[in-house]
């Protein structure tokens, strides 16, 4: 299994940042999505995130709810995302699931952090577990040998920040701005200071999501990130796509955009 420990040493001895592409398990087919994943991995993503599809997201923008519900309707269920995460770690490449409390719980937290151990899973993101409610968890992903990763954001104070890197282990998700996911003009002029801040309470590495859809905008986000998190800019390029081999395609292509862009960068 490919650790996120081993992915930012060596894109750091590469003088470069890591390069992280999200897709949602199922979309756009329960196969579909690891042969999506592995185009992303072959055209230079380091670190895939698995969404598990979930009925009430509370961060996902329009696209990545079309993409949801799309899986969702395929009866996508939490045995299909192991079985995604599988096929994708399978690649070489660090594998997360991204993915809302609910889910986890119900599920039982010792056994999803067992399963997704098993299935080669490096961790997860949690983006609404709070530090204060994520003990039990990180227990259970601890003992699994699983990576946690929670959020920051540009209004979350020192004493915040403080709280949430100390839940981290794998890396910090950095949210480029207040609100939901989707690919912009401009990337939030907030990110940078806001990895400045959570540098001061870390030395893990800082990644930067939302908002991130061009190679130019990978640029300069991988000029003062250790990573650059894309997600809605390859499942528009999806979902747009005419069928799947299409889609895997455009997705390729723009991964091979954004690859060149956390090399360069700035």
């Amino acid at each position: 299994m490919t650790t996120l420990q081993t992915v930012f040493a060596k894109a750091k001895a590469d003088n470069r940042a890591a390069l992280v592409g999200y897709l949602p398990a199922g979309f756009p087919s329960k196969e579909g999505a690891i042969t999506a994943a592995a185009a992303l991995v072959e055209a230079g993503c380091d670190v895939i995130e698995i969404g598990l599809p979930y009925s009430d997201p509370l961060m996902d923008g329009p696209t990545i709810q079309d993409a949801v519900h799309r899986s969702l309707l395929n009866g996508t269920r939490i045995a299909d995302v192991m079985r995604t995460v599988e096929g994708v770690a399978k690649t070489g490449a660090a594998t997360l699931v991204m993915t809302y409390w609910n889910p986890i719980d119900r599920y039982g937290a010792e056994r999803f952090a067992r399963d997704l151990a098993n299935a080669g899973g490096t961790g997860t993101i949690t983006p609404d577990l709070t530090p204060e409610e994520s003990e039990p968890w990180r227990a259970a992903s601890a003992a699994a040998g699983i990576d946690t990763v929670f959020l920051v954001a540009p209004s979350s104070t020192e004493a915040r920040i403080k709280a949430v890197v100390d839940c981290c282990t794998g890396f910090v998700y950095a949210a480029s701005l207040m609100g939901v996911t989707g690919a912009r003009e401009t990337v939030n002029v907030a990110a940078e200071d806001l990895v400045r801040r959570t540098r001061q309470h870390t030395d893990l590495p800082v990644c930067v999501g939302l908002g991130v859809g061009t190679g130019r905008q990978a640029a300069e986000v991988a000029a003062y990130a250790d990573g650059v998190i894309v997600g809605s800019a390859f499942i528009r390029r999806m979902l747009d796509a005419p069928d799947e081999a299409a889609g895997h395609a455009s997705i390729g292509e723009l991964a091979r955009e954004m690859a060149q862009g956390v090399r360069s960068r700035g």
